[in-house]
């Protein structure tokens, strides 16, 4: 059993508690996801089985969209709603145009300090457990984008964002910077992942629905249609015989039907089944080593 699975993580719950269901609904130890979201977080996790765990590294790459609600003027040392509160202040009064003041700032590309409780490692230990022990380590700065940050609603605590931002971006500590810019602080209340590169919400499945079909299988993705938006290189035979043996192909052994640029990902496709995800990079052939860099095979002998 081989695919991937689009579930729509409900709150409470962290993403190995999903791994551990899906594991037992599915009867099979090869489980992985794709982006772990926080307890407090529900929306958009995809869930690999079998085979399909080959493909996680291409998810992980992908931006992902959020809808998140903070609340002013308190802060916690987790950042959001579990965490202990650590300060309480006065919320100054504010406008519409008071807060997109204060968004513009976070639009494009911007630095973050990953949180203490965060599931990053110091020498193998997550920092979420340092943090449980009140140790606190130096963190770098990493860069991200923010592509859209939106205003939903506010009145005159709370306020709900949109967010459309590269992998790796802290949703909890893009809200506590905002509260910083407001002078008094911000924690998460809220979070709800929209989409994670291709797949909305509306494609997911709760753990709850997939404990109910008689048949769960019937709701994966193949590895090909989860990696539907690479375009596809169709192998002839001669192609296809080669890369059984981690061979890849020259650009005149393969059949493209769109335009493409050097560095770009494809499908490597055998009658029009996944064979490989390959990178155009045509400067190889000089090498001898064909007009394609092999990223992962899924036949061979």
């Amino acid at each position: 059993m081989h695919g991937l699975l689009l579930i729509d993580k409900a709150s409470g719950m962290t993403s190995h508690d999903v791994v551990r269901q899906v594991r037992r609904i599915y009867r099979t130890r090869k489980v992985g996801h794709a982006g772990t979201l926080d307890p407090l977080a529900t929306g958009v996790l995809p869930v690999a089985i079998g085979d399909g765990t080959k493909i996680l590294q291409f998810l992980l790459a992908e931006d992902k969209s959020y809808r998140a609600t903070f609340r002013l003027g308190v802060t916690t040392d987790t950042l959001d709603a579990e965490g202990a509160v650590l300060q309480e202040c006065p919320v100054p009064e504010f406008t519409a145009t008071d807060l997109e003041d204060k968004c513009v700032e976070f639009r494009g590309d911007i630095e973050q300090l990953p949180p203490m409780y965060s599931a990053l490692k110091k020498d193998g230990v997550p920092l979420y457990k340092l943090a449980r022990q009140g140790i606190t380590i130096k963190r770098k700065l990493r860069k991200v984008t923010i592509n859209r940050l939106e205003v939903i609603a506010f009145d005159s605590q709370t306020v709900t964002i949109e967010v459309d931002c590269s992998k790796g971006t802290y949703i909890r500590t893009l809200i506590s910077d905002i509260g910083e810019q407001f002078g008094c602080g911000a924690h998460l209340i809220a979070l709800r992942r929209l989409q994670s590169g291709i797949f909305s919400v509306d494609e997911c499945k709760t753990l709850d629905v997939l404990q109910q079909l008689d048949k769960p299988a019937s709701v994966m993705l193949s590895l090909d249609e989860a990696l539907r938006n690479y375009p596809v290189a169709q192998l002839d035979i001669d192609a296809a015989n080669a890369l059984a043996f981690g061979i890849p192909p020259q650009l005149s052994q393969v059949e493209i039907s769109a335009e493409f640029d050097s560095g770009e990902l494809f499908r490597l496709q055998i009658d029009h089944q996944l064979a490989a995800i390959a990178r155009y990079m045509p400067l190889r052939s000089k090498e001898k080593r064909g007009d394609f860099e092999l990223i992962k095979v899924f036949v061979g002998r």
